[in-house]
This record gives C-alpha cells, sequence and structure tokens, in this order.
C-alpha cells in the first residue's frame, strides 16, 4: 500500500507540474491551437475507428454495388440517405471510403516520419559528435538530398523501387514502397537540424564534465545530448506528418502510391478528378475537404509548439 501511495504521489506531483507548465499554459491562451488540436483529434479518432463509424466496409466487395455507383449527396435530387455524402464511381459510400482512406493515409504518414527521425536523428548525432569525414560525408549527402524537392525524391524512389521489384509484388509491396520514399525523402531535416544542435550542445559543460568520468561515446549521444536537442525535432515531426501525408496524396494523384482501388485520400481525389467537369464534384471536393483540414490543423498544431518551445519567445 505504501508503495502505491508513493507512486501515485509521484504521478500526481508529474501531472501538477505539467499541468503549470509553459507549454500548457501557452496551449490554453492560444485559440488557434486548441481549434486545430480538436479538428487533428477528431480526424485522428474518425480514421482509427473507421470500422466503427463507417456504414460500409469499401474493402468488402460483397456489400459494393456498381448500381449504385456515383450518386449524389442526400440533399440532391437522385441522393440516398444510406450514402449521405454520396458515392464514387465504383459505387463505394464515400463517407465510408474517406475514414479507411483517411487512416490509410495517416498510417503511411506518420510510419514514415517516425523513420524519418529515427533515421535523421542517429545520423545527425553521429554527424556532429564525430566531426571529420564522418561530418563532411553525412552532410554532402544532405545537400545532394536537399537539392531535389521533396515529392521529386519520393517519385524516383518509388520509380525505382517499382522497376526493380517483380511486378507481381507490387500491389503487395506497395505500402512499404510508399513508406520507403517519403522516409528517403524526409530524413535530411532532421539530421541537418540534430548535427547543428549537437555541435552546440558538445562543447557544453555537462557533456565536458561526462568526457572527464569517464562516459562513453555511445552513453554521452544518447544519454546526454539526444534529450536536450530533441525540442525541435518534435516541432519538425508535427509539421512533417502533414507533409507526409499530401506526400502520399500526390503520389496516389498520380498513380504511383496505392493500388488505384485502394481508398486512400489521393485516389479518391484522383478518381473525383476525373468526374468533376461532369458535375459529380462531391467524388473530389469532400476528399480535398478532408485533406485540407487535416494539413492545416497539422500545421497550426507545428507552429504553435515551435512558439511554446521557442525559449527567445517565451521570455
Amino acid at each position: 500500500m505504501a508503495n502505491e501511495s508513493i507512486g501515485a504521489g509521484r504521478f500526481g506531483t508529474a501531472w501538477t507540474q505539467f499541468a503549470d507548465s509553459n507549454l500548457v499554459w501557452s496551449f490554453r491562451h492560444s485559440p488557434a491551437a486548441a481549434v486545430s488540436f480538436a479538428a487533428a483529434l477528431l480526424i485522428a479518432v474518425l480514421a482509427l475507428g473507421a470500422p466503427l463509424f463507417a456504414t460500409q466496409n469499401p474493402f468488402d466487395l460483397a456489400t459494393i454495388d456498381i448500381a449504385d455507383a456515383s450518386l449524389p449527396p442526400f440533399w440532391q435530387e437522385g441522393g440516398s440517405e444510406t450514402y449521405f455524402l454520396g458515392t464514387d464511381d465504383q459505387g463505394r459510400d464515400l463517407w465510408s471510403a474517406m475514414l479507411y482512406g483517411l487512416r490509410l493515409s495517416l498510417v503511411i504518414g506518420l510510419t514514415s516520419v517516425a523513420l524519418s527521425i529515427a533515421l535523421g536523428v542517429s545520423l545527425g548525432l553521429v554527424s556532429g559528435f564525430a566531426g571529420g569525414w564522418v561530418d563532411t560525408l553525412l552532410m554532402r549527402v544532405c545537400d545532394v538530398m536537399l537539392s531535389f524537392p521533396a515529392i521529386l525524391v519520393a517519385l524516383l524512389t518509388d520509380g525505382i523501387l517499382r522497376a526493380a521489384l517483380p511486378s507481381e509484388s507490387i500491389d503487395g509491396l506497395s505500402y512499404f514502397v510508399l513508406i520507403f520514399s517519403i522516409t528517403l525523402s524526409g530524413w535530411v531535416k532532421y539530421a541537418r537540424t540534430v548535427r547543428g544542435l549537437t555541435l552546440v550542445e558538445k562543447e557544453k559543460e555537462y557533456v565536458l564534465a561526462a568526457r572527464v568520468v569517464g562516459a562513453r561515446r555511445l552513453s554521452l549521444m544518447f544519454r546526454h545530448i539526444l534529450p536536450n536537442v530533441l525540442g525541435p525535432v518534435f516541432v519538425l515531426g508535427t509539421v512533417h506528418v502533414a507533409m507526409a501525408v499530401m506526400t502520399e496524396a500526390t503520389l496516389s494523384f498520380l498513380g504511383v502510391g496505392v493500388p488505384p482501388t485502394t481508398p486512400s485520400l489521393g485516389t479518391l481525389i484522383r478518381i473525383g478528378n476525373d468526374y468533376l467537369f461532369s458535375g459529380e464534384w462531391w467524388m473530389t471536393i469532400f476528399p480535398g475537404a478532408v485533406l485540407i483540414v487535416l494539413v492545416v490543423s497539422v500545421n497550426l498544431l507545428g507552429d504553435w509548439l515551435r512558439d511554446a518551445l521557442n525559449s527567445r519567445l517565451q521570455q
């Protein structure tokens, strides 16, 4: 009982300190951050709970009737309350397809960002801490990568991998190819940011003191320096989520992302674009609006987090 009381007391103290922190105070006094967080949270809940909120499983062909293709929203003539946002050209309920597509886009985006952070932070730490030819080599690689737009790097990587892999396995591996392509184009910003911060941190007194007492290089990098360079990484990661989702949507829109029959925001917008000028606007407007809301809300959260963690602005 005593141990449980101590544990509960520590948790309560930590929660109180977090609630009284500058970060929480800044969030409470930022309407844009609160609204964007609510929008992003709602989208995430709907995406993760797609099987619960969707009225149809767009992957189950037994529930799809081609006779219901291109139905307008329920408030227009010819619409059906069963498909209140209408259907696409294959007869899939647009609301359900958007939820499953949103989940797919978020999973691909978050996975790509996590891998980019892991790779970029590790290489940035090594580059800044080791210096010498290691630093020079890694930074020249970063310079080469930065000379190409991120979407172009993703397109080139996707095209090379699709040409190298067996054609019969492309659809099954398309998700991994897409994640790898976005990761390869996204790790550079983390590496350069962490490398610059590491160059500053490794000359500070706490690192020099750890060297004196015999701390190993890995301990210095990951135990002492890494915790002090993660602030900007969190900001970059927040903004990068929106960029990764946009990249996935762009690649799928161009037909080199997920398989065309798989509902993602990019494929839904691409399919709807073919019918936009024939008056079937809902196929592209609704998925496009969801994508815009997601990207804008995440970007606003990133801007708020950047300002909240910027000590100069807090003084």
